[in-house]
C-alpha cells in the first residue's frame, strides 16, 4: 500500500507521528521517501537519534509551520500521502489563547488542503478528536471546523486523483499531556488532582490509532469521517489502576472541560454507518454511489436516535485492564 510512495506527516515529531512512522518502516520497507513536517527543531533532533540516517535513508526532516502555507507547499512538492497531525490540542492553553488555536487548527488545515490540491497529492488523513463532536470549548470547535474543511475539500478536487478523509478518536493512552502520564509523575507527591469523579473518557492506544489512519488510507473513497469502537474508562479507575494509595484532590472542571465525550451526536448518527471494526460518518453531500459504497462494506446504518457517548458506552476498561495496557503500551517497567 505504501512502498514506492512518498509520505509526509505533518505534527510528525508528536506521540503519533513517531508511532505512525514507525509502523511505515516496520511494514513497508519499501516506501520511497518519509517527510517530518513540524516546527520544533529540538524535537526533530531527538527523533532523528531514534531513526538513524544509516538505517532509515528514507527519512527526511523538515522545519516548518502548518501555518505558513508557501514552506507547506514546498514540502508537499512531489509527496503523494499526508497525514495531517498537527494541531494546538490542551483544552485550557487554547481557551486562553482562541487566536493561536484558530491560527493552527484552522487556517493550518486549509493551508494542507491546498497544498494537496497544489502538488499532486494522492491522499489526506487528517486527525481529529472526539472532542469536535458537539463541541463546548475552543478547541473542539477548531477541530470541527478543521473537520469540514477536509471532508468538503473533496467537492473542489475536480478531477484530481484525490481523496481526503478524517479520523475522529478519544484520548491517546499515555501519549504527551494525557492523564495516564500526568497521573504517574504526580504519585511522588502522594496526591492525584481529580478534576471530577464521575468523569469518563474514550480509551485507545497509539497502536490503534496508527492502525484506524492505514485503514483510511487504504479504503477512503474520500468524505469519510471514520470513528473507532473503543472502550471508555472512569477516571476513578485510572486513580485505582496508577496510584490506588494516593489521595484525591477534586479540583474541578477546567474551562471548555466535559463530563463525558462524544464522538457521534445524535445529529450525526442520521449520517453515520455500522462498518464493522469502526463507524462512518457519510459526507452530507453525496460524493459517491451511496448504495455501491453500503455493498463495498456491508455498511449498516445506524438506528434512529443513536449516539456514541463515553458513558453510555457499552464497552469499559477497569483499573485491572488499565495496568495491563499502562504496563504494554507506556511504561514496561511500571508498578503500583
Amino acid at each position: 500500500m505504501l512502498n514506492g510512495k512518498s509520505i509526509l506527516v505533518t505534527g510528525g515529531t508528536g506521540s503519533f507521528g513517531k508511532k505512525f512512522i514507525e509502523t511505515i518502516f516496520r511494514d513497508y520497507p519499501g516506501v520511497k521517501r518519509v517527510v517530518v513536517y513540524s516546527r520544533d527543531e529540538l524535537k526533530q533532533y531527538e527523533m532523528a537519534q531514534m531513526f538513524p540516517d544509516n538505517k532509515y535513508p528514507q527519512l527526511r526532516f523538515f522545519i516548518g509551520d502548518v501555518r505558513n502555507a508557501e514552506r507547506l507547499k514546498r514540502a508537499c512538492e512531489n509527496i503523494d500521502v499526508i497525514i495531517h497531525a498537527a494541531a494546538l490540542k490542551h483544552v485550557p492553553i487554547a481557551e486562553y489563547n482562541p487566536i493561536e488555536c484558530i491560527n493552527t487548527n484552522i487556517n493550518g488545515a486549509e493551508n494542507v488542503v491546498n497544498a494537496a490540491l497544489d502538488c499532486g497529492v494522492q491522499t489526506v488523513v487528517a486527525l481529529s478528536t472526539d472532542k469536535a463532536c458537539a463541541p463546548i470549548n475552543l478547541y473542539g470547535a477548531t477541530k470541527l471546523c478543521s473537520d469540514k474543511l477536509f471532508i468538503a475539500a473533496n467537492n473542489i478536487k475536480g478531477n484530481r486523483n484525490l481523496k481526503f478523509s478524517v479520523v475522529r478518536y478519544g484520548n491517546v493512552l499515555g501519549s504527551r499531556g494525557s492523564v495516564v502520564p500526568f497521573f504517574l509523575n504526580k504519585r511522588k507527591d502522594g496526591i492525584l488532582p481529580v478534576t471530577h469523579e464521575s468523569m469518563t473518557r474514550f480509551n485507545i492506544t497509539l497502536e490503534e490509532g496508527v492502525d484506524m489512519v492505514m485503514y483510511a488510507i487504504k479504503n477512503a473513497w474520500g468524505g469519510e469521517l471514520f470513528v473507532p469502537k473503543i472502550p471508555s474508562y472512569k477516571i476513578n479507575e485510572v486513580v485505582k489502576a496508577v496510584a490506588p494509595n494516593c489521595k484525591v484532590e477534586v479540583i474541578g472542571i477546567r474551562p471548555g472541560e466535559k463530563l463525558h465525550e462524544e464522538m457521534i451526536s445524535e445529529t450525526d448518527a442520521m449520517s453515520t454507518y455500522d462498518c464493522g471494526k469502526y463507524y462512518v460518518i457519510a459526507p452530507s453531500v453525496n460524493l459517491w454511489d451511496m448504495d455501491k459504497w453500503i455493498k463495498t462494506f456491508n455498511a449498516k446504518k445506524v438506528p434512529e436516535g443513536f449516539k456514541y457517548n463515553s458513558e453510555t458506552n457499552t464497552e469499559w476498561v477497569d483499573a485491572d485492564d488499565l495496568r495491563t495496557l499502562i504496563k504494554t503500551y507506556v511504561d514496561p517497567s511500571f508498578t503500583y
